[in-house]
């Protein structure tokens, strides 16, 4: 939703109300008022796409073993879990949506602090993993280059995207959002754990996911 500037006559009293209310929420005066007129006349800004498709994230994912944040008005959201390895080091998935979606609409960014040359091996041999994954089976759903990754000083990035000529609801939005990183932390902690006798028992889960009637991200 483009935006542009105009002016307006407000009175002090409002002014200070509406200041007092964008400090607590985290935002400033032109978007909290923008919010607000859109919700009055039934409008659908940006802000309120995102904190509808995080509020269904985490009605999905908060019964599981995540801890999620995010504030109002905010368009990344942070969802952390625990890896089952030694001295349970903690892995943050942080999800960031665009304000003006384009050939992606987000990035996932997956974070992690650890001293340990053995797991930071682990780690990236998994990334790996699961990039080839995509490469084999979903990245044909999307237009080039729509999907791209980085990997560097101890953060993953992947960038969110729909698929050809697809549209999705804000509910299916975030079970796809959701969907993935349940799928993503369940097959790391399982990499980890050495549950996988090989490579093709990690290609089954996968596989089996996609089957399972998950919308693609």
């Amino acid at each position: 939703m483009k935006k542009n500037m105009y002016s307006l006559m407000l009175s002090e009293g409002v002014v200070r109300a509406v200041d007092a209310l964008a400090a607590k929420q985290g935002t400033n005066r032109s978007n909290l008022v923008n919010q607000i007129l859109a919700e009055h006349l039934s409008l659908v800004t940006p802000e309120k796409h995102v904190r509808n498709v995080f509020d269904i994230i985490e009605q999905l994912m908060g019964r599981q073993d995540f801890l999620l944040f995010s504030q109002p008005n905010d368009l990344t959201m942070s969802i952390k879990s625990s890896l089952r390895y030694h001295y349970r080091p903690t892995i943050r998935y942080e999800v960031e949506m665009y304000r003006t979606p384009g050939r992606t609409f987000g990035q996932l960014k997956i974070s992690y602090r650890t001293t340990s040359a053995e797991l930071l091996v682990d780690l990236t041999r998994f990334f790996k993993i699961w990039m080839r994954l995509e490469e084999i089976y979903v990245a044909q759903f999307f237009d080039d280059g729509a999907i791209s990754y980085s990997l560097e000083n101890g953060r993953f990035c992947r960038t969110f995207a729909l698929p050809h000529d697809r549209q999705y609801s804000e509910e299916q939005l975030a079970n796809a959002i959701s969907g993935y990183i349940a799928l993503f932390d369940e097959m790391l902690k399982d990499y980890l754990d050495g549950k996988y006798a090989s490579l093709t028992d990690m290609e089954n889960r996968y596989v089996a996911y996609l089957n399972g009637g998950a919308q693609i991200i």
